[in-house]
């Protein structure tokens, strides 16, 4: 059906461009870490949680007739996720590390037990129903993973934490999937993708705000920078003074004159 529909295949296939730049996104923090070799404080939870829900897509995938490129995308989603786990793993201190390695096991578990109960217990439109709510409820995950970091842009009134390129690419990435669902009359697909279109336009009006307070801040220190102090103005007034009395004539008093001539 997908491609039988030019609508259809146009927004899965900007879907996938879109969703290949929301991966590729966290890739500067990933090559800062293997410089530094060190993660920075990062965590790993939402990589860890994004592996999952693409694991859940491809399975949802094989469940539907014709959904290669929602396979397609979430199997490039797993590679890149796996790498920047991988990364994270072999950077990360001590304690964070064995962290990482619970929440693989913990979640890839449960992914499987998921898999498991819904291909043994489930047929047909109940296992599809299973394992569509599951990957709802992974994606609604994922997206409200930058709520920490929009939590942090309003505490420091930065947006140094959230690049504006990745709302971005994460808010039109949303967009076409919540078309792609919607034309395929898919609920499980365009239901998650509401709340991405919702948090990554709050995030992109976060940048908006924050960056121009940003830049009224500055320009006020640059011109506090540029005016003289007070203190600064009185020092020149005197130096102009004394050097306006340097260059006035020496006069001489009269009587002084007179004293000169009478001896």
């Amino acid at each position: 059906m997908a491609f039988h529909h030019p609508w259809i295949f146009v927004s899965g296939i900007l879907g996938n461009i879109l969703s290949f730049m929301v991966y590729l996104a966290p890739l500067p923090t990933f090559v800062r870490v293997y410089k530094k070799k060190s993660t920075e404080g990062f965590e790993s939870l939402p990589y860890v949680v994004a592996l999952v829900s693409a694991v859940l897509w491809i399975y949802y995938a094989t469940l539907k007739s014709e959904a290669y490129l929602l396979m397609t995308i979430n199997s490039i989603g797993c590679v890149v996720e796996t790498v920047y786990i991988i990364v994270f793993v072999v950077y990360a201190p001590k304690k964070a590390r064995i962290l990482t390695m619970k929440l693989l096991v913990v979640f890839n578990m449960g992914a499987l037990i998921l898999v498991l109960v819904s291909h043994f217990f489930t047929k047909g439109r109940s296992r599809i129903h299973v394992i569509g709510w599951s990957c709802v409820v992974t994606s609604a995950a994922v997206f409200a993973a930058p709520l920490s970091i929009m939590r942090l842009v309003i505490s420091t009134k930065s947006v140094e934490f959230m690049p504006f390129t990745l709302s971005l690419f994460l808010t039109f990435s949303a967009i076409m999937w919540l078309v792609y669902g919607l034309l395929l009359k898919d609920f499980y697909i365009s239901l998650p993708n509401i709340l991405g279109v919702v948090l990554g336009m709050i995030q992109m009006l976060l940048y908006l705000i924050y960056k121009k307070l940003n830049n009224d801040d500055d320009i006020i220190e640059d011109g506090e920078r540029k005016q003289p102090s007070p203190i600064a103005n009185v020092k020149s007034t005197v130096r102009t003074k004394a050097s306006n009395t340097d260059n006035l004539p020496l006069q001489v008093p009269d009587d002084i004159e007179v004293s000169r001539d009478e001896n």
